[in-house]
């Protein structure tokens, strides 16, 4: 490579003579292309090495490949085979499941019926029960409003008297007091006197 020749032509020839220098530089590119023509070859050896283990893997490969290639044909075909099957099989279930289901709705078709015309009845009887129990609350509520209006007249006539009484205890509450305040003063100013 020429990395193995690091001394130039440069570092062996005088400058002063123009011909040693040209047959240094010369002997330098000979020896460069010798060294590149033997990484060259080495080079094609290993690219010749490479490409046959690549052929040999590739071989290999292949040959497994078309194996798994087989298996896989047997197993498809299998599978169809087996799927068929199955759907010949679903088909005679589902033919049979038809039949019963058809059945069914007949069977449910004739309860529904007969239970719409039993709700239609409770419905019928419970409308009537629900206005009965309408028009009794309604009488209920209207003897406790006239109960309540009662009662509210009563709460109004008890606590007007209550503040009526109210009213009147506290004014003889304050004329005691004023008494009481007069009992002292005069009782202050006899005691003062004494003294």
């Amino acid at each position: 490579m020429q990395g193995d020749f690091e001394a130039g032509p440069s570092d062996v020839i005088e400058p002063q003579d123009p011909l040693f220098a040209a047959q240094a530089e010369l002997r330098y590119m000979k020896q460069t292309v010798a060294a590149l023509r033997d990484e060259l070859e080495n080079a094609r050896q290993q690219s010749d090495h490479a490409v046959q283990q690549a052929v040999s893997s590739a071989n290999s490969e292949t040959a497994q490949l078309k194996m798994t290639i087989s298996a896989l044909r047997d197993e498809l075909e299998q599978a169809r085979a087996s799927r068929e099957k199955a759907v010949q099989q679903a088909h005679a279930a589902g033919e049979n499941e038809l039949r019963q289901l058809k059945a069914t709705v007949g069977t449910l078709r004739d309860q529904l019926e007969s239970a719409r015309h039993e709700k239609d009845q409770a419905v019928a009887q419970a409308l009537a029960g629900a206005q009965n129990e309408i028009n009794q609350l309604r009488g209920t509520i209207a003897t406790l409003r006239d109960s309540l209006e009662r009662a509210n007249i009563a709460k109004e006539d008890a606590v007007s008297l209550l503040r009526a009484q109210h009213q009147a205890e506290t004014g003889q509450l304050h004329m005691t007091v004023h008494e009481l305040r007069d009992q002292i003063d005069r009782s202050r100013a006899g005691a003062k006197a004494q003294t």
